[in-house]
C-alpha cells in the first residue's frame, strides 16, 4: 500500500476512534469473529477499494476470505461489493473510516463516469482539476480515473 495512503488512513482513523471503540470493547469478546458483506444501496462505478482493504489491514483486523469488486466495476443496487471474515472488534472500530472513504470516491468515479458517458463520441476527454479535498488529491484523482475521465495536473508545479 502506497505510504500516502496509508498516512490518510492512519489521520481518519485517529480521528475518528480517538481513544478506542468504548461500546465494542465492553460488549465484544476481544477473540470475536464476524462475517461481513457489502452491499451496494444504489447504482454506480465503484472506487476506493484499496483505501477500503488498507483500513483493515492498518487496524489489524485479522481479515480471511475477502472477495470483492474492484475499483472500476459498475454495481447495481443490491450488488455485494465485498465478502470477508474478521475480528469484530477491529471490524467494526474500521467500518465507518473503511466506508466513508469508499462511498466518497464510489460518488467521484459514478459522477464523473455520467459526464464521460454525456460527452460520448465527442472529440474531446474529461479532465479533473486541482481542487480536491486537502490529503486526498491522489485518491481523488484516481477516482476520477476509475470513472472513465481524464488527470490534468496534480499540483502547481506540473503542466
Amino acid at each position: 500500500m502506497e505510504s500516502t495512503i496509508r498516512q490518510s488512513i492512519a489521520a481518519a482513523l485517529a480521528e475518528d476512534l480517538g481513544h478506542g471503540d468504548v461500546t465494542s470493547n465492553a460488549l465484544i469478546a476481544a477473540e470475536a469473529r464476524c462475517k461481513t458483506r457489502l452491499i451496494a444501496k444504489q447504482d454506480g462505478v465503484l472506487s476506493g477499494m484499496t483505501v477500503f482493504h488498507g483500513v483493515f489491514e492498518v487496524t489489524n483486523s485479522q481479515v480471511t476470505g475477502l472477495q470483492g469488486l474492484s475499483d472500476g466495476d459498475t454495481v447495481k443496487n443490491g450488488d455485494v461489493i465485498a465478502s470477508f471474515s474478521g475480528n469484530t472488534r477491529a471490524v467494526l472500530s474500521a467500518e465507518r473510516t473503511a466506508l466513508n472513504f469508499l462511498q466518497h470516491l464510489s460518488g467521484i468515479a459514478t459522477v464523473t463516469r455520467s459526464f464521460v458517458d454525456a460527452v460520448g463520441d465527442l472529440p474531446c476527454r474529461l479532465c479533473d482539476t486541482r481542487k480536491t479535498t486537502p490529503l486526498l488529491r491522489t485518491l481523488e484523482k484516481t477516482a476520477v480515473r476509475h470513472g472513465g475521465g481524464t488527470n490534468h495536473r496534480h499540483n502547481l508545479a506540473d503542466g
